[in-house]
């Protein structure tokens, strides 16, 4: 049985929740500036979130509820120049702190460092906004804890579809079966499993009620020996917390 060698974490909603009062602020802070009368509630943003990337989601918004808004010739350059400066919001609002890492985030991957376990991330958001993250809630040096940071247009298809974790998985050199994926969303699940690798789940108010058939397990985040996790689906050892053993013992399972 193969050895657990990495693991990859996914960063909107499974490192931290970033979604909701950070990426959701950002996008109307950016809509504003730009004289836009777009402004995405926490319900509408909720239902953009089907789509990933900011773009994307974006481009989603008018084609299904703006199809009255006047397309401008230069909507495709408007769209950049709006993510743009949505980051830039977005990287200010991580610099307050206010937006801190999620139960058992920092826990794990500090535990996983001093026992060399290899550590990537595969996620659909840009890498500024992941270096912002990792910047304003680890220690200095904490990006480079990452051996591989693969994100946003670095691949061509975003999640559902596996482009991010396969680049993750040959930048590192390994196979699916060395690694443990962990996610917060159905489209997050679908993007590992297509990519053959098994997956952990921590949801959040977004994404509690989405389809996670085939997670290894589904979990209300990683939990601290004072804050203890919950078990939605699967089935883990009784512990408080997810930590290397248990990731270890969550790999073995066929």
């Amino acid at each position: 049985m193969p050895q657990l060698r990495a693991l990859i974490f996914d960063v909107d909603g499974t490192l931290a929740d970033t979604e909701r009062d950070g990426h959701r602020v950002a996008f109307n802070c950016a809509f504003a500036d730009a004289g836009l009368d777009w402004d995405w509630s926490v319900a509408l943003y909720g239902e953009l979130l089907q789509v990933t990337g900011g773009k994307e989601r974006m481009q989603f918004y008018l084609d299904c509820y703006r199809s009255d808004w006047p397309r401008p010739a230069n909507l495709k350059a408007l769209i950049a120049d709006l993510h743009k400066a949505k980051t830039h919001y977005y990287t200010q609002l991580l610099a307050t702190g206010a937006i801190p890492l999620r139960p058992g985030v920092r826990r794990l991957l500090e535990e996983a460092r001093s026992q060399d376990m290899r550590l990537a991330i595969a996620t659909t958001t840009t890498p500024a906004n992941v270096t912002a993250l990792l910047s304003h809630t680890l220690p200095a040096d904490g990006v480079s804890w990452f051996e591989v940071i693969a994100a946003g247009d670095i691949v061509p298809a975003k999640k559902p579809a596996p482009d991010i974790y396969q680049y993750a998985l040959e930048k590192m050199g390994l196979e699916a079966a060395d690694c443990l994926a962990f996610e917060d969303s159905y489209n997050g699940l679908v993007s590992a499993q297509q990519a053959g690798l098994k997956t952990v789940i921590t949801v959040n108010d977004y994404t509690h009620d989405h389809d996670f058939s085939g997670a290894l397990v589904v979990l209300d985040h990683l939990g601290e020996p004072d804050q203890p996790l919950t078990v939605l689906q699967g089935e883990v050892s009784l512990t408080p917390y997810l930590d290397l053993a248990m990731a270890e013992q969550l790999h073995r399972q066929l």
